[in-house]
């Protein structure tokens, strides 16, 4: 006897034993109605547990982009008036536009310990970018609990592409990818190596993969140059994720998609004068700037590009409805390219840049795509941080986080849920570079900053009148400062690798491009 492809394969074994022991008595008793009520009760049971699989559907795939040093105002659903992003724009419009959106640091590595440990930056393990010098410290450790680590342990494949920064070999082997919870890697381990987009090999796991580029090394990292340039990784780390997504799609995938665009090759714009290096200047080839504005430009819009391939090949697996999507960036936008940032405006209306705890280092764009279950065309202005991903992936997943987080779930938020949104009191950051500077988020409206001392004063920023933080309104608040303050003083844990020092003699802090 067989049974239709859509029947339960549970109900069908069950079916087939209780068919082969109710045989002979059906036989017998069949004028009885004794095989139909048989028939009607596995019907039922076909039924019920239909009715469960609808109430418990699978949990969805997770495809977490992340872009490196993109601006809040470098796409067009930011008001990019000059770089061309049409594939993101397309997604804003398909999906969920988040306006006040936080990184977990104004640097690279906090702001992924961040995303990764569900823990801001006055918690979490790496707090600052410890580079070559102590690698150690720039490392997560095996007591750490990263959302990959939870999205395996419910059942998701898991993988890692493109650039890390929170582990290496050697000194800070503890914080290599398959050891946080990652099946598969494939990109840069270091930052520095991550400067070079024709790089001479990137890892694959733990393993080496040449490849064709030929390069000037700086140090002994992998950072540098090339001479000749072949193969560009993040057109390599694209392939990749496709590749992934194809092979994963019959059982629940987690990809972070980690890409290195658009920040600059440092050691190329120190050796030649231009850090943006692209394989082709694209649709602004024939732009009258110069060539490091082209390849900036050019890195973004090809940076689109992957974008829109992904969630075309998402459509075409029929994996649409079942993948949330989410795009972000590390931190605010550089200036390290050689490129001029007043052209692109890239922080659009607010003050500061990367290395600033003013909103253009800290707020960036945070895009939701998963069509019929995250509303068309929607934008939120729920204050959500890159620590959340943790309990929303987890809520998505069906899985516990733990208590040992700064994590909210916005899965309300994508679903439109918005009175059942839970809201956090303060966020906060710090930043280690020219001293010691804080910052926190009060009410989602008041923006205390403290440069370089714990004794500074402290300036207040409210951002519902005042987004660009252009008037300190300090004096006018005091009970507001002093809450602020207060906070201050007790949202961080000590930590060994990153205790609070004060500024080297004569070294400035971060002020921020108004």
């Amino acid at each position: 006897m067989g049974f239709p492809a859509s029947f339960p394969a549970a109900v069908s074994r069950r079916f087939f034993l209780l068919s082969r022991l109710c045989f002979s008595a059906a036989r017998l008793m069949v004028s009885g109605g004794w095989f139909v009520v048989f028939l009607a009760a596995a019907a039922g049971v076909a039924a019920g547990e239909r009715a469960a699989g609808a109430a418990n559907p699978s949990p969805p795939n997770i495809v977490l982009i992340l872009a490196d040093d993109l601006g809040y105002g470098e796409l067009g659903c930011y008001g990019q008036a000059k770089i061309k992003t049409p594939c993101l724009d397309r997604m804003a419009r398909e999906g969920l536009r988040f306006t006040q959106f936080y990184a977990g640091a104004t640097v690279c590595a906090p702001s992924r310990s961040v995303l990764m440990t569900g823990q801001h930056q006055g918690r979490t393990r790496v707090r600052g970018n410890a580079g070559p010098e102590n690698p150690a410290a720039q490392a997560l450790r095996p007591e750490d609990r990263t959302v990959a680590a939870v999205l395996k342990e419910s059942g998701y494949a898991t993988a890692l592409v493109g650039k890390w920064g929170l582990g290496d070999v050697g000194e800070a082997a503890t914080g290599l990818p398959r050891r946080q919870g990652f099946d598969f890697f494939f990109g840069y381990l270091n930052q520095l190596h991550a400067h070079n987009h024709f790089p001479d090999y990137l890892w694959r796991n733990e393993t080496k993969s040449p490849l064709p580029n030929e390069i000037v090394a700086v140090g002994t990292s992998g950072a540098g140059y090339a001479t000749k340039a072949v193969a560009f990784a993040d057109d390599l780390f694209a392939d990749e994720a496709i590749r992934f997504v194809g092979e994963h799609r019959d059982r629940p995938f987690f990809l972070f998609w980690s890409m290195v665009i658009p920040h600059a090759n440092n050691e190329r714009t120190r050796a030649l004068g231009d850090g943006a290096d692209v394989p082709d200047y694209g649709p602004y080839a024939d732009a009258d700037w110069p060539r490091p504005n082209k390849g900036h430009a050019a890195m973004i819009t090809r940076m689109d590009g992957y974008v829109g391939r992904m969630l075309n090949h998402l459509r075409k697996l029929g994996l649409a409805e079942k993948t949330l999507v989410l795009f972000s960036s590390d931190n605010g936008p550089h200036q390290e390219s050689g490129h001029d940032p007043d052209l692109f405006r890239p922080s659009g209306p607010l003050r500061g840049s990367k290395r600033d705890l003013y909103e253009g280092g800290i707020r960036v764009p945070m895009l939701a795509w998963r069509p019929g279950a995250v509303g068309q065309g929607r934008t939120t202005a729920h204050v959500a941080y890159f620590g959340d991903f943790m309990a929303t992936a987890a809520e998505l997943a069906g899985a516990a986080v733990g208590a040992n987080t700064d994590s909210i779930s916005f899965v309300p938020t994508l679903e439109g849920r918005d009175g059942q949104q839970k809201k956090h009191e303060f966020l906060y950051w710090e930043f280690h570079e020219r001293g010691f500077s804080q910052a926190a988020l009060y009410q989602g409206r008041w923006k205390g900053v403290r440069l370089q001392r714990v004794d500074a004063p402290l300036e207040l920023y409210d951002l519902q009148a005042d987004p660009g933080e252009t008037r300190n309104v300090a004096a006018e608040h005091p009970h507001i400062v002093a809450q602020i303050d207060h906070y201050l003083k007790s949202a961080r844990t000590e930590s060994p690798d990153w205790p609070v020092r004060p500024p080297p003699p004569g070294k400035k802090g971060p002020q921020g491009r108004r």
